[in-house]
């Protein structure tokens, strides 16, 4: 199942993604004017977990466009990004060069990082909006996670709030028309396909998704011998009254834990 995902998403993030962030953010020389200005924005999430992220080694893993690892280039810090996308990866590089920064930028699947040995461990790993979704089964991903962290490194998670499928498409949330306990593999819109215009969204291709509860990814987490330290719930800005993504902290901890289910 994770080999088909993985195919039907890099086709589709492989369509005119570099075309849609122009749309969304300018040209990579303009994007560059904006995060050397307003870099410390974009990171308002997860500073305050992070530290100064000078000198420090971060991996962000699917890191799309490069928005967030060149803001943290631009603070100082050593930053790899890996992505399914070529497209994210030009447009990510062309910025990073015009913001005067360096990025490491690997253009792969993020389960199969070619001689992933290599790059070493890093201080944080960080995953951002709209990821989960893309794996069949948590385990293999928040393993990569694992072996990407030094000892009591940090793993930084945002990501859209599972509880917000139950609400989805409901006007002025009246009632529920989502599941929340939905376990089918799903086609959908590419995430940027909005940014386009109408008439050349037929042209994408479609992902492949899978939803995930809030118990499942907590879980997960736990089980690759991740201490959670922190699950921060930001609510909608639209409605205040419900989550709308959350952002999860854990450290990675030399333990030996004992079997869950003896």
């Amino acid at each position: 199942m994770q080999e088909e995902m993985a195919i039907a998403n890099k086709l589709a993030w492989g369509t005119k993604a570099y075309q849609a962030w122009v749309q969304a953010y300018g040209t990579p020389d303009e994007l560059a004017v904006q995060l050397k200005r307003e870099h410390k924005y974009h990171l308002r999430y997860w500073l305050k977990y992070m530290g100064d992220p000078a000198g420090k080694r971060v991996i962000n893993l699917l890191g799309s466009h490069g928005r967030k690892a060149i803001s943290l280039a631009l603070l100082g810090a050593d930053v790899t990004v890996v992505d399914i996308s070529d497209d994210n990866r030009k447009y990510a590089i062309q910025t990073a060069a015009a913001a005067g920064v360096e990025l490491d930028y690997i253009c792969a699947d993020v389960l199969h990082i070619p001689n992933e040995e290599k790059l070493g461990v890093y201080d944080i790993v960080l995953m951002e909006f709209g990821i989960l979704h893309y794996f069949a089964d948590l385990s293999s991903i928040f393993a990569v996670v694992r072996r990407k962290l030094k000892g009591n490194g940090r793993f930084i998670l945002t990501d859209f709030h599972p509880f917000a499928r139950a609400w989805m498409n409901t006007p002025n949330l009246t009632e529920p028309n989502g599941f929340y306990f939905d376990e089918r593999l799903k086609e959908g819109e590419v995430a940027f396909a909005k940014l386009l215009p109408e008439n050349e969204r037929s042209e994408l291709g479609k992902v492949l998704v899978r939803s995930w509860t809030v118990g499942e990814i907590i879980t997960a987490i736990g089980a690759a011998g991740l201490f959670i330290r922190a699950f921060e719930e930001i609510p909608s800005s639209s409605d205040p009254r419900l989550p709308e993504f959350y952002t999860l902290v854990a450290d990675k901890m030399d333990i030996e834990l004992s079997p869950l289910h003896p």
